[in-house]
């Protein structure tokens, strides 16, 4: 089969690495201008020598065609520096474009080196066909992750100049021809090997990704997702931390063994993710603290209960019977902090409170009142001592 294991279609690769080619393709101006300015330079000494108003036409079509190629770039960064999360469908919609506007610059290179062979300057002719071959290369390196596309491109290339070259009856047009057509075969090639070697090289660094932002004991996330994802998520809507920290561990750890202790801990962890929605975020702190970040905070109160109930039951480790207690505490955006670090303290401070109890839950906002109260009642009580 032509592509093999090539998997050319975009539900082919996960929406993280379909993201990043897209950004990929993006990443720089550099060819883009390079092959304008050539285009210029070449399509200038043409017209001068030959006065072929075509080529004078096509040349102006392709600066142009890469002047507006270059603001969708730029564009396309104006984008990702307001926001950088991207949605798939968004993610279709700026490849479509960036393709298009490569398959135009191929097309127009292509007529553009046709054109300089049916004009007969040999020296134009090799320039032309040159800035063809040049763009050519270019496609393999930079389109690989987008086979389909790079075919277009190689093709729109190389066909107008292999059909004036094969219209050509003597022998030297058509060994020309034949050396295009093998051009474009050995380019595609290669694209299928890159394309492959590619996607496999940012499949594994996505997994090693993935693998550094888990708990290897307890398979849920580690401390270091809160500091990219906690503030995604606050940018996206309001989201309530529950800081958690289990009663009681340390004496079943001491007791019954750290084996036991880590089965605990993965029983805890596991009974988190069963509480938690698909969008919620289940981290393990280190030790015997957690944090679930919940988004949707209509109902935070009801989902601290949940937690010190579901956490609160008997765990069975070995046929050991085992009861530990939780203590929580509770902060909400954007009542109790709008940023991360805000959130995090307070919810904090809560499960200090919290823990003073041995156990139960405590709201950030409970705590801010109490304060409250207590520094407006702090003048009256020392009047009264005075």
């Amino acid at each position: 089969m032509l592509f093999n294991r090539m998997e050319s279609g975009r539900a082919s690769i996960s929406d993280a690495v379909y993201l990043e080619v897209i950004t990929g393709l993006h990443g720089t101006t550099m060819p883009n201008i390079l092959a304008a300015a050539c285009l210029a330079m070449v399509g200038a000494i043409t017209t001068y020598e030959t006065g072929d108003m075509v080529t004078a036409a096509l040349t102006f079509a392709g600066v142009l065609v890469a002047i507006v190629r270059l603001f969708e770039v730029f564009a396309f960064r104006r984008r990702l520096a307001r926001a950088p999360q991207l949605g798939r469908a968004e993610a279709v919609r700026w490849e479509r474009c960036y393709v298009a506007g490569t398959v135009v610059t191929a097309l127009i290179l292509g007529l553009f080196a046709a054109r300089s062979i049916v004009l007969g300057d040999a020296l134009c002719s090799v320039m032309a066909i040159g800035i063809g071959f040049g763009f050519g290369a270019g496609v393999v390196a930079r389109l690989a992750l987008r086979p389909v596309a790079a075919l277009l491109d190689l093709v729109a290339i190389a066909a107008p100049a292999a059909i004036v070259t094969f219209m050509q009856p003597d022998l030297r047009h058509v060994g020309l021809g034949l050396l295009i057509l093998m051009y474009v075969v050995a380019s595609f090639e290669m694209v299928r090997l890159s394309f492959n070697a590619s996607i496999s090289q940012i499949t594994l660094k996505r997994q090693f990704e993935q693998l550094s932002r888990i708990d290897p004991m307890t398979g849920v996330s580690n401390r270091s997702v809160l500091a990219t994802d906690l503030p995604a998520m606050l940018a996206a809507g309001m989201v309530a931390v529950h800081t958690l920290d289990l009663d009681r561990f340390k004496e079943a750890n001491d007791r019954f063994g750290h084996p036991v202790g880590d089965a605990l801990l993965r029983q805890v962890a596991g009974r988190l993710r069963a509480i938690a929605a698909a969008e919620d975020l289940v981290v393990r702190m280190g030790g015997d603290e957690f944090v679930l970040v919940q988004r949707a905070t209509a109902d935070a109160e009801e989902m601290v209960r949940r937690i010190v109930q579901s956490i609160s039951a008997p765990y069975d480790v070995d046929g050991q019977m085992i009861e530990l207690g939780v203590s929580v505490g509770v902060a909400v955006a954007p009542h109790d902090g709008r940023t991360a670090e805000a959130l995090l303290s307070r919810s904090d401070k809560a499960l200090y409170r919290a823990k003073e109890s041995r156990g139960g839950y405590v709201l950030a906002r409970e705590l801010r009142m109490a304060d409250k109260t207590d520094a407006s009642n702090q003048p009256v009580a020392e009047g009264l001592a005075a």
